[in-house]
């Protein structure tokens, strides 16, 4: 048999070379990928240790929406910028792979008086600081969301002490002003709390309370850490200095029974609640959140 004979024989009985997907009749077409990103931040309240954002990220989000929570505890308005966790947020918005990024903003807690290093005025330093974060955002070509703060769960006469509305209120004002969407998780997290009344509420804390907080819940006032509770040598912080009492100075919430931070029954309550409250503000992320 001659050397092109032979040649002539193997190329026909080789199989053919199958043909590139994209040009294959048979098969159809390929749909690109069109993931989304989600980018939190924000206080304790948000951060994955004693906030609703751990909860969010693990049990709200489908496969094509990426997320990451940047809360910090003990953050502000100011001192989140001032230290640098901004720029980390910042790095954070490029879109890269994503198809757009969300970035949800929620402060309040310690824009409050009497956080030294992270209290911030009201009427001026509060609102301009949230429209700063607005304006990088779009400009870093990612979307902004607002969230006005998680309410607290004290009580007095059986009436929630709503300490926190001033600041709901100009992140709603802000908001408005600027044309952000808004997830209400202060307005949603005040009913839902009051009509749970004091001592169901506890169960949202990180640890149980103590008796004696118990007893008095169900008098319908709640009481800071009492005597028998707290560490010994030390004075049981008032009701108004709770939140400072239960965290860390710049630090991730101690894992400890308070009227501000989230366990996990808490975090999954809440959480839901974002969850449910983002997908009717921002209807491009509904098919990738789960309620």
């Amino acid at each position: 048999m001659s050397r092109y004979l032979a040649l002539a024989l193997g190329a026909c009985l080789w199989p053919p070379a199958p043909a590139h997907a994209d040009d294959d009749p048979m098969r159809p077409p390929v749909t690109p990928i069109r993931a989304s990103k989600i980018v939190l931040v924000g206080d304790s309240t948000t951060a994955v240790q004693g906030g609703w954002g751990g909860a969010f990220c693990d049990r709200h989000v489908a496969s094509f929406l990426a997320c990451t929570n940047l809360a910090r505890g003990g953050r502000s308005t100011y001192n989140y910028r001032a230290e640098g966790s901004w720029d980390i947020a910042l790095h954070e918005m490029r879109a890269g792979p994503f198809d757009a990024v969300y970035v949800l903003v929620q402060f309040g807690h310690n824009d409050q008086p009497g956080k030294p290093g992270r209290s911030t005025d009201l009427a001026t330093e509060y609102p301009d600081n949230l429209r700063r974060y607005v304006a990088d955002i779009r400009a870093a070509g990612a979307h902004p969301v607002l969230v006005t703060p998680l309410t607290r769960r004290q009580f007095e006469n059986g009436v929630l002490i709503d300490d926190l509305a001033p600041w709901a209120e100009a992140t709603r004002a802000v908001a408005r002003e600027l044309d952000v969407p808004l997830v209400d998780l202060h307005a949603r997290s005040r009913a839902l709390v009051q009509g749970m009344g004091a001592v169901l509420a506890m169960r949202a804390a990180q640890r149980p309370a103590a008796p004696e907080q118990v007893v008095a819940a169900q008098a319908g006032t709640t009481i800071g850490t009492p005597p028998s509770a707290a560490p010994a040598g030390t004075t049981p912080a008032p009701p108004a200095a709770q939140d400072n009492a239960a965290a860390e100075p710049m630090g991730q919430a101690k894992l400890a029974f308070d009227y501000t931070h989230l366990g996990p029954e808490g975090a999954a309550l809440f959480a839901a609640i974002v969850a449910d409250e983002l997908a009717q503000q921002v209807p491009a992320l509904r098919r990738n959140l789960i309620p």
